[in-house]
């Protein structure tokens, strides 16, 4: 009865989380919207098009860096401590992280088109971003290709840490490959280059893209908690 009124407070606990942050990300991304179609400036060489880069910029940290991160540091502690908690962590960004890791390759070819004259060219940054994809990807087919779950969990923590290495690939792609792709303007060893308005809007977005992100994956995490509870209570109630 107490595990009971426990499981049921942690799950009280985790929607008041996961709501509190998804509203924070919704108000912060009506802000930001706000201001790309209304007060900031309007970048001198590519024009209106650019504003896709306060949508591109933070999607990619979400997606690629800040969800595909927390996938390799969660699987890491599942397959060293066994913790199921961890493993529900991982599969939670993982979700989260093809979600704005898609919208990171819709967004991009949309702005290539005008920057470069086409939806697609096979550049370091965008190759290896669509490699990471794939491997998150494949953590999703390998988690489901057995029938012992607990191995799929092992192997799909596996994928998941593995993919991890191309996380440094896809950020220093620009700067060790000749590449289309535009150099850092934020994350320099100076000064970040952008005017303070457009710097403002992509903060902005980088809050609201990380609030929501952080929301969902409490709602998911919460998902995959109450699933492997009630799996948990069919296999007291079979064994007993």
């Amino acid at each position: 009865m107490k595990s009971h009124v426990a499981t049921e407070a942690a799950g009280g606990g985790i929607r008041w989380l996961g709501g509190g942050m998804s509203m924070l990300g919704l108000a912060l991304m009506i802000l930001l919207h706000w201001e790309v179609f209304f007060w900031v400036n309007t970048e001198s060489t590519m024009g209106v098009v650019q504003r896709i880069f306060y949508v591109h910029v933070p999607a990619a940290w979400v997606g690629v860096y800040l969800a595909f991160g927390i996938v390799a540091l969660c699987s890491a502690v599942y397959l060293w401590l066994g913790d199921e908690r961890a493993d529900m962590a991982a599969v939670a960004a993982a979700e989260g992280g093809m979600v704005f890791t898609t919208i990171v390759l819709l967004t991009g070819p949309l702005w290539g088109k005008i920057a470069w004259g086409t939806y697609w060219t096979w550049d370091p940054r965008l190759t290896s971003t669509l490699l990471l994809w794939f491997i998150y990807l494949g953590y999703f087919i390998v988690r489901g290709s057995t029938d012992n779950s607990e191995r799929g969990r092992r192997f799909s923590a596996v994928v998941g840490i593995v993919g991890a290495l191309d996380l440094p690939l896809i950020h220093l792609s620009v700067t060790w490959f000749r590449s289309l792709h535009p150099q850092p303007v934020v994350l320099k060893p100076e000064k970040p280059t952008l005017d303070p308005d457009m710097l403002m809007t992509l903060m902005t977005g980088l809050l609201a893209f990380t609030a929501l992100f952080l929301g969902l994956i409490v709602f998911r995490y919460g998902l995959e908690r109450s699933r492997w509870n009630l799996e948990l209570r069919t296999r007291r109630t079979g064994a007993a």
